[in-house]
């Protein structure tokens, strides 16, 4: 039997629907003890949003012992890293947002699959385990600041969620000074920061507690609002959270500080397109040779590197004959220079939602295309590039 408690009669009607079936409801937390006490059988506690927390706490504590069989599910109208470890501690199974239906059907069933192979003593076969279907990882990268990653990045996650036909995620991995958040006019209340408690345990509700939602189709995880809190987010971390991202989103795009870091590799690592920007500059001409013999060196395919030119029609004394001789790779596109793009980026909005015939949006959805033609077929797992062994860390 499914038992729930939730206080407000509105909340209850709605937990009702969403559960289906015929769960029973309890008064109130004492009577739900009984019901449980009462059927030897029961499996599945939910408790409402409006369910007092440190009572919830306690319920869950009190029977992770004596019943340890049956799994509580926790709805919170906002769930964050603090109610996720006290949940944790008192051996809440999951932490769902009240608002989400399908996670909450999810989150019962999940639950309902561990009380029941609990009760079997553990020992039930495994069914063969059904290929995961994966995300595809697009890393905006630069080896000079100046050169339009952010704002790349930023158009290209707009494209991508076509107006919200693709959930996309938009990462930004620049951990001391992002700029994701001032450019989409967004308040960092939860940052990359916040999943360090989580390190090792991450899960999918612990990913729903720290993105920042921009638009529909688009949420964001935001790089630390102070430059010393991004110290604390390492290679191992950055792994864990984009393996988790990718499960849960159809385009993970992930905005890079100029430079090679271990949180830069580990996104590499996992990347399935590579977008490698310069400018007109012999210093940014001259980092972006360096960024591909680079990647020659880890054995980055270069069919999935797509390397663009910025603010190409700049008169700057450089033919493109000279800037072909220095990168010594084919330059997919040349973007014009437009003042759209500063006057976008001081409004707030992107160029994709303010200016879509744009030239750069012309050029970004051409970006956009030849990533969504590339896709595998649905349900194939995506394989992201084979690579030699590297870490900064280790110098090798």
């Amino acid at each position: 039997m499914t038992l729930y408690y939730e206080p407000l009669p509105d909340r209850a009607r709605t937990l009702v629907e969403i559960l289906g079936g015929q769960p029973h409801g309890a008064a109130d937390l004492a009577e739900l003890a009984a019901l449980v006490r009462a059927d030897p059988g029961a499996q599945l506690v939910i408790l409402g949003s409006s369910v007092n927390l440190a009572e919830a706490v306690t319920f869950a504590a009190q029977h992770r012992l004596t019943r340890p069989t049956l799994g509580v599910v926790l709805l919170r109208d906002h769930v964050d890293v603090a109610v996720l470890a006290e949940a944790l501690r008192a051996g809440i199974r999951e932490v769902i947002n009240a608002g989400d239906s399908h996670g909450i059907r999810a989150a019962c069933g999940r639950s309902l699959e561990v009380s029941h192979q609990l009760a079997l003593g553990g020992v039930a076969p495994q069914p063969a385990a059904a290929p995961v279907k994966e995300g595809r990882l697009v890393t905006v990268f630069a080896g000079k600041g100046g050169c339009g990653k952010s704002t790349v990045a930023t158009n290209l996650a707009v494209a991508l969620a076509d107006g919200g036909k693709h959930r996309v995620c938009l990462v930004d991995l620049d951990l001391t000074f992002g700029d994701v958040a001032i450019m989409l006019q967004l308040v960092p209340k939860r940052s990359l920061a916040d999943a360090v408690p989580m390190t090792g345990r991450l899960d999918e509700t612990g990913i729903r507690s720290l993105v920042t939602p921009y638009a529909p189709g688009i949420d964001t995880l935001l790089a630390p609002p102070a430059p010393a809190d991004g110290e604390r987010v390492g290679r191992e971390l950055v792994s864990e959270i984009l393996k988790i991202v990718k499960r849960m989103y159809d385009y993970v795009v992930v905005d890079t500080p100029p430079f090679f870091s271990d949180q830069v590799l580990a996104a590499l690592d996992l990347s399935q397109w590579y977008i490698l920007l310069a400018t007109p500059d012999i210093p940014a001409l001259k980092n972006l040779r360096l960024t591909l013999d680079m990647f020659d060196l880890l054995e980055y395919p270069t069919s999935q590197r797509i390397i663009v030119l910025n603010r190409s029609d700049s008169q700057v004394g450089l033919t493109h004959a000279d800037i072909d001789r220095v990168v010594r790779a084919p330059i997919a596109g040349r973007v014009p220079s437009t003042r759209d793009v500063p006057v976008s980026i001081n409004r707030g909005v992107p160029l994709m939602v303010d200016s879509p015939n744009n030239p750069v949006s012309r050029y970004i959805r051409e970006i956009q295309a030849r990533i969504q033609t590339a896709a595998q077929p649905a349900g194939a797992p995506v394989e992201p590039a084979r690579r030699r062994a590297f870490s900064l860390r280790r110098g090798r």
